[in-house]
């Protein structure tokens, strides 16, 4: 039971990553899925989260160049992320949660964003 994270990498401001987070073990339809990122001497911080209907919702700091989105049949959900800037430099982490489940929580993938 797992959930994987992928698709960072090192761009430049401006450009785009999209990352993926399949689950191995967990049913995800029921579930929402969030994705968070911890920069360097932060706390982690909820970038967006998608309810198990497609509702989705943002931090005020990604809206407008972020997109959750989510494939049932592929146990997946995926982070489009655009217009990528240096502040966006961070270990990003995603997670599945359903109130009175267990909740999952992959390893992180590492974006850096140079200037």
């Amino acid at each position: 039971v797992q959930l994987q994270a992928s698709g960072g990498g090192l761009v430049q401001a401006g450009e785009s990553l999209r990352l993926s987070c399949v689950a191995y073990g967990i049913f995800l339809a029921d579930r929402y899925i969030g994705w968070y990122r911890q920069a360097p001497g932060n706390q982690p911080e909820l970038v967006a989260r998608i309810s198990p209907g497609g509702s989705t919702e943002y931090a005020d700091f990604v809206k407008g160049r972020f997109i959750v989105s989510r494939d049932n049949d592929e146990h997946s959900a995926y982070l489009q992320m655009n217009s990528l800037q240096p502040d966006d430099t961070g270990i990003y982490y995603c997670k599945s949660n359903r109130i009175g489940r267990p909740t999952y929580w992959g390893k992180g993938t590492l974006v850096t964003v140079s200037s």
